[in-house]
């Protein structure tokens, strides 16, 4: 059975076009293709026209009004869809064949898959991310923009009125029982964004570590160990630790096939990375004391995610 393969978008203007409808023209050939738009008027008419008869195109069911507007277009492509195993991608991922096929049959045996994105082409800034990927995938596991999960599992649906919509997804599914399981070997490309972007992202991509309390610590206490060791001039402990940080990302990179799409040189940006993030922690913090949350289109939002035993008490039936 041909997988879902559900896309929520909002464009507002269509640099992009062409070369997304070239990746839909492939898609459309092996998954039954739901386009979620929540583009202006005049964008979504162009998009309807231009990929008429090639995928579904539709707008943003009228009655979800949750303040994460992915989530709305999530919710609703799982309404027009009738596969089993759907595939929930952001509008920059592109699978290959081997991908697509390995994360839907992996269903087989969870509810939920995560596999794994990289960045290509590598911008500096696509670099500089990419040292935040291979630290995550050393201590952890990253969270991609894209995921496979069961239809059935997410059937309540899940919390749209928060910041960090995947972990809330992925909790959600578990709260209520079901299996995740995280494919670091399975790589998906995503293109990256402009640096206009990346810049534009900084603060509300530290506020997701609010839901996650132990990260949280662990990134607030860079900015003072840094400032702690210029102050007295122990730069060779200031030294020292970004190597340490380096060997680390160095170790996410080699880990479950990782060295196929992450280059040569790419964990020598984990400091970097590091060093910013030490910075937006604390200014998600005061975002979250001082202004109710995290900025995020045209409004705030106060709830990065809720916690798993949250989910089982208020939100699971």
């Amino acid at each position: 059975m041909r997988p879902g393969y559900v896309l929520p978008l909002r464009w507002d203007n269509d640099a992009d076009l062409a070369e997304l409808t070239e990746y839909l023209t492939w898609l459309a050939g092996r998954a039954d293709v739901v386009v979620v738009d929540g583009s202006p008027p005049a964008v979504f008419e162009r998009h309807a026209r231009r990929w008429c008869g090639l995928v579904r195109h539709v707008p943003v069911a009228a009655d979800l009004r949750l303040r994460n507007g992915k989530v709305n277009g999530v919710l609703t492509g799982l309404r027009h869809t009738t596969a089993d195993h759907v595939v929930i991608a952001d509008d920059d991922v592109r699978y290959d064949e081997r991908a697509l096929a390995t994360v839907t049959e992996l269903l087989t045996g969870a509810d939920l898959v995560l596999p794994q994105n990289y960045f290509h082409p590598l911008p500096w800034h696509a670099r500089w991310d990419t040292g935040r990927i291979l630290l995550n995938r050393a201590l952890g596991h990253d969270f991609p923009g894209t995921l496979a999960v069961r239809r059935a599992a997410l059937a309540g649906g899940y919390d749209g009125d928060v910041l960090f919509e995947n972990l809330e997804l992925v909790r959600t599914v578990q709260a209520s029982g079901g299996t995740v399981h995280r494919a670091d070997h399975v790589a998906v490309r995503r293109r990256p964004p402009t640096a206009a972007r990346f810049w534009s992202q900084r603060v509300r991509q530290a506020y997701d570590s609010l839901a996650q309390p132990a990260r949280l610590a662990a990134e607030l206490a860079v900015l003072p160990a840094v400032a702690g060791a210029l102050l007295t001039r122990r730069r060779t402990a200031l030294l020292a630790g970004a190597v340490t940080v380096v060997i680390v990302a160095e170790a996410g990179r080699r880990r479950a096939g990782g060295t196929a799409v992450f280059p040569d040189g790419t964990a020598w940006w984990a400091p970097v990375w590091l060093a910013e993030r030490g910075i937006c922690a604390w200014l998600a913090v005061a975002a979250r004391l001082s202004r109710g949350g995290a900025y995020y289109a045209g409004g705030r939002i106060r709830v990065a995610a809720h916690s798993t035993a949250w989910l089982r008490a208020h939100r699971v039936r």
